[in-house]
Formats: C-alpha cells, structure tokens, sequence
C-alpha cells in the first residue's frame, strides 16, 4: 500500500547522494586529522614552555612568562590572540598527557573533534592519575556513538571511576546554586538557573508538558473554525483566539516559564473552553530515573535521569521512597520475558517497560528522552506486526515520521539491536542501551496481558 506523502529517490538522486554522502565521509577524516595534528602542535608549544621554564628561576612565573612568549609568537603566525592560543596549548597538552587514545584516534579519523570535547568533558571531574582508564573506555563508547549519545554514558562511566562518590561531591556543589541574567540586547535577556539536575530536568519537563496540551487544544480550535466557516455557523471566540496563536513550542515554554515565576500560575492557558483556573497547573513533571538495585539498597553509586546527567544516591533513594509513581516492569515468572497485547495501541503498563528498556528514541544518535517520544511497532500493525516487546520502540516524532514517508527502514535484531537501512542501502547500528533494573514476581499476569 502507497503511503501518502512518501518521499522517494530516484536513481539520480541516489547518485548524487552516495557521492556526497562518501565525500562527506572523506573530508570529515582529513579534517579530523588536521585538527589533531594541531593539537599535537600546540601540545610541543607547551612542552617547549615548560623546557624553558624549567631552567628560569621562579618556576610559577617563568612558565607563565615562556607561555605567553611562546602563545604570542603562534598567535601572530595564525592571526589570533594570545591568550586564545595560550588557552588552547594546556588542553592540548591536557589532551595529549592525559588522553593519548583519543588523540591517536582522532588523529587516524576514527573520531571527530564532537568526540573529543565529549571525553575530556566527561573526563574533567576525573584527578589525572584516573584518567588513562577512562581514555581507553571512552574511546570504545566514541567509536560507535555520536557525540551526543555517548556523553551520557561517558558521565557514568566517569562517575563509576572517580574516587569520591557523586552523593559526597553533590553536597558540595549543591552550595553553589544560584540564577544569573545575561542581557541579549534588543530588549531580551537570558535568565539561568543552576540547581540539582532533578529539579531542573523536572521543571523543564512540566514547562514542556504544558506547552505540548496548549499545541494540541490549538489544533482541536484550527479544526472547529475550519468545520464552522465550511457549514457557516458562528465561530467561538475563544476557538478564534486560540487558533489564532502561532507560538512555536520555544516560545511556548519561555512564556508559560515566565508566567509560573511571576505569578505562580500559566496564565496562558486559564482562559481556554470549559476550562478553570490551574488546568494547565494540574500538569506534574514526569522525570525518568534509572536506579541501579544496590544504589536503592546501600546508597552507593549514582542513578540517572534518563537520557540526561546522573544524579546522586541520596537523592534516588529519596525520590524511590516519597513517590507512588514508580513503574515494576512485570515479567513472566519462568521466561523473564514482558507479555504483549492483542490491540495495537501498547497498554500503559507495556508502554512504560518499553520506555524504561530503550530510555531515548532509537534512532542511532538521537537523545530524546523516551518519555517524550512514541511507541512504533517496528513492523507495521498494518501487515501483522504484533504488540510485543520484540516488536515496539520508542521513536520521537522526527524519527518516527522519516521511518513512514521516507525510505528508511527499521529492523529489531537480537539482543535488542536497531538496525536503520538508508536509502542507499546503507545500515546503521542503535544497540541497546545498558538495561534499567527489572523486577522477577511470581504472581498473577497484568489485566493487560489477555485483553482483547
């Protein structure tokens, strides 16, 4: 069945693209090996300032006065400034000493300058002598993942090798919370807000929630005023105004983050049909958190807001005991395995094990968080697929609409292995991301489970 909308190629354009998709691939190599090339040059910039430190009386002072010396005599060469190059010299010193896989990596095209930023972002809570273990292991994670995918694990593995744990650094850093404002010019301004990575990933989350229902009850009042003008019946007024907003989802959350701070309530959304003060209120934040067992049971180690930043054990451990809301992922008692569903639409209980085994859309590099993207079955309902496990994935929008109207197609491996095949025949590879913790309970299945 010809699905309406779908975008093709021909055999000239598949040309076309293959060429561009290979030169891309070549230059990103040859760029990549540049790059690494000059940090390699700016490394020895900082060995020499070092060398020549070394011998002047006042070492603090002398390296600092070598390194502008040195930095000032790049700087013109490559018409930048000097403290710019100074800058740029102790991290490619940092990078080379402290990093060497991942210089040798770069440098031979296996990653890119993305890559890089993400490890020695990662790496930076890390003390040095910990560092080279971390390089290795977060190389093997580069290798494969896009920078954006790979920062996540790369906290946790950094987490997991630094020698304080996250609940004794957190105490000390939540000390340093604070907002600040940065002026934009013409007449806007920027307000920041650092706090613990909960209370932020949350407060955006409900922000989020609350500018997705007034996007949908614009599309519902877009569709009363069409229906109205069609059968020439009068408009309701709030269907008018409603319908005539045309803020983006940005403009959306900056505006209901803006009402709840001034006045404690989105008054954006009080004035809507049949609808009282504090609707939109109603709305909670719903975070993600993947909590190891032993984290919950002796405080030791850090959980994660899916898809984002880990967080401390005493916090996980007091999110899991002040809430009501958390999910057991219900499995058979002798296979292990979640049951499926007779009905297309994934019932709540098997949507949200979906979500908690795949914790981001599965395309390869993509990082929306799984709570905020749709169930697809991999193989249509349409031509038989089934409501399963082995058979659903969370796909954000984006995603989930380029694997209907575009040639891309999706299969579900082994092991729980997302396989993408581009339209020039191309695979690309999503594996499984590290499993959240499931819970094995003799006891009745779910009312899910057999429902017709």
């Amino acid at each position: 069945m010809a699905v309406s909308g779908f975008v093709g190629f021909s055999d000239a354009h598949q040309a076309r693209l293959a060429e561009i998709a290979r030169a891309a691939r070549e230059a990103d190599a040859a760029l990549a090996a540049t790059q690494a090339r000059m940090s390699r040059v700016l490394a020895a910039a900082e060995d020499l300032a070092r060398d020549v430190a070394s011998s002047a009386s006042g070492a603090a002072r002398g390296r600092e006065m070598a390194q502008r010396s040195i930095a000032a005599e790049i700087g013109a060469v490559l018409r930048l400034s000097d403290r710019t190059v100074q800058r740029r010299m102790g991290a490619a010193a940092e990078l080379a000493d402290d990093y060497p896989a991942t210089l040798a990596a770069w440098e031979a095209g296996r990653i890119h300058a993305g890559h890089v930023r993400t490890i020695t972002d990662a790496g930076a809570a890390l003390p040095s002598e910990r560092r080279s273990a971390f390089d290795v292991r977060a190389l093997g994670v580069c290798e494969s993942e896009t920078p954006g995918r790979a920062r996540r694990v790369l906290t946790m593995v950094a987490e997991r090798l630094h020698p304080r744990s996250l609940t004794d650094r957190y105490v000390d850093a939540r000390e340093m919370r604070g907002v600040s404002v940065a002026p934009l010019g013409n007449g806007m301004s920027h307000l920041g807000i650092d706090a613990p990575t909960v209370l932020v990933d949350g407060a955006y989350d409900r922000a989020t929630r609350m500018a997705r229902t007034l996007i949908d009850l614009r599309a519902q009042a877009i569709a009363r005023v069409r229906d109205a003008r069609a059968t020439g019946t009068p408009i309701e007024p709030t269907d008018e105004i409603l319908a005539s907003d045309d803020r983006t989802m940005e403009q959306l959350r900056a505006d209901i983050m803006a009402d709840l701070l001034l006045t404690g309530d989105p008054a954006v959304g009080a004035a809507l049909p049949g609808d009282g003060p504090g609707t939109l209120g109603a709305i909670r934040a719903h975070v993600q958190v993947v909590v190891p067992v032993l984290t919950l049971l002796t405080g030791d180690g850090a959980a994660e807001i899916a898809g984002r930043e880990p967080i401390d054990a005493e916090t996980a451990r007091r999110l899991a005991g002040g809430t009501g809301a958390w999910d057991r992922i219900l499995t058979d008692p002798l296979s292990g395995r979640t049951l499926g569903s007779d009905r297309r639409l994934a019932p709540p209980d098997l949507r949200r094990w979906v979500q908690a085994r795949d914790q981001h859309c599965r395309f390869p590099g993509c990082t929306v968080p799984a709570i905020r993207c749709e169930i697809d079955h991999v193989v249509d309902w349409a031509k038989g697929g089934r409501t399963v496990p082995d058979n659903l994935q969370a796909l954000c929008q984006r995603h989930h609409s380029m694997k209907q109207f575009t040639g891309w197609r999706v299969a579900l491996r082994e092991s729980g292995v997302v396989a993408w095949t581009s339209p020039l025949g191309e695979t690309y590879t999503d594996a499984s991301p590290a499993p959240a913790v499931s819970f094995s309970v003799d006891e009745p299945e779910p009312p899910w489970a057999d429902s017709a």
